[in-house]
């Protein structure tokens, strides 16, 4: 991605919007153009400044992280990154259902929040890394993500979803089960991060998901 990378700060405190702040805008090419302490505000401001990244707490007053992320993802104003404690409990279950496109730890430091938003600009999610495998298995065997009713059992034909997908396809999805990167999987099938992100997309166009997090908790899902 070339250009300054725009960013909307969403957190209740303060502080932590300083903080965050000031780690970004040190990088020389990442620009915070809002912020918000809380969701309803997140939201008005996501249509108003149309920011590449939106980085939101879970956890706010009133219209909180999961409804503010539903709403922008859904209206297509920008890529979310959730900002969390990480407990594993029914909101970041929440948030990955809403699409947000990755997870970072409040306690991230300046180099990896920097490295995230860019990735995420880039069109690539990002979790952190002490939690990706965590993240899939807490959320896999839920109630499912995308178009389709529930996974079929051992015994029934193919989900129709693993069924329209390519070979190629099936081995994109099985790593982005594992969290892997674009770089990651670039590597793994030996082919370019470019074809590896035009695959994500297909991917994630014919699950009927909106986000490459959603698309590995089908993976676990649907390929165990």
């Amino acid at each position: 991605m070339s250009g300054r990378v725009r960013v909307l700060l969403a957190d209740d405190h303060g502080a932590i919007r300083a903080g965050l702040r000031l780690m970004l805008e040190q990088s020389g090419d990442v620009e915070v153009v809002g912020e918000a302490g809380d969701g309803e505000v997140a939201v008005r401001q996501a249509r108003a400044l149309r920011p590449d990244v939106v980085l939101m707490d879970v956890r706010m007053p009133g219209t909180d992280g999961i409804t503010a992320t539903e709403a922008i993802v859904r209206d297509g104003l920008a890529e979310v990154v959730a900002l969390t404690t990480f407990d594993l409990d029914e909101y970041v279950v929440g948030m990955v259902r809403a699409g947000a496109a990755g997870f970072l730890l409040k306690s991230v430091g300046a180099v990896e929040l920097v490295d995230a938003v860019r990735r995420v600009a880039a069109g690539e999610g990002v979790l952190a890394p002490e939690v990706t495998r965590r993240l899939l298995d807490a959320v896999a065997g839920r109630a499912p993500l995308g178009h389709a009713a529930d996974a079929p059992d051992a015994d029934a034909e193919e989900d129709p979803r693993l069924a329209a997908l390519t070979a190629r396809e099936r081995d994109v999805l099985a790593g982005l089960g594992e969290g892997l990167s674009n770089a990651q999987l670039a590597e793994r099938l030996v082919v370019s991060p470019t074809t590896v992100k035009s695959h994500v997309s297909h991917v994630l166009a014919k699950l009927g998901v909106s986000s490459r997090l959603q698309a590995g908790v089908l993976a676990r899902d649907l390929l165990g």
